[in-house]
């Protein structure tokens, strides 16, 4: 009997993590087109190195730039969804090294609260 155990528990283990895989690649879709149609590839970028218009910097950071800098920060999905939500100050640049934009417009009239939560969460688990 035990001889069945192996490939019957290899065959659950290769069925869940090829489901967990689609799964995946379905919410990076649903998340691309989430992004698209609330405008955000406009100035964001998934990877680094996009150039941004006329040769100058991009104009707001990458997606796994982010993700980046803000692992670990407890605080960084609310942080995230409030930038989304209400914008960013032209004082407080802190992606100034990196960007050739300003600021960051409110974009409420753009993107559900629910959305940008969803949004912002598959950002910060971008490796």
């Amino acid at each position: 009997m035990s001889k069945y155990k192996s490939p019957i528990l290899f065959a659950a283990v290769l069925a869940l993590s090829s489901t967990s895989v689609f799964a995946s690649e379905k919410n990076d879709e649903a998340m691309k087109k989430l992004g698209t149609k609330a405008g955000c590839f406009t100035c964001h970028a998934i990877e680094p190195g996009a150039a941004g218009p006329n040769g100058l910097k991009p104009i707001g950071p990458a997606w796994k730039e982010i993700a980046a800098r803000y692992k670990g920060d407890k605080k960084a999905e609310k942080v995230l969804i409030a930038e989304v939500m209400d914008g960013t100050s032209p004082y407080n640049r802190h992606w100034q090294d990196k960007t050739s934009g300003v600021a960051m417009p409110p974009n409420a009239v753009a993107i559900s609260q629910a959305d940008a939560k969803k949004l912002v969460r598959w950002i910060l688990a971008l490796k």
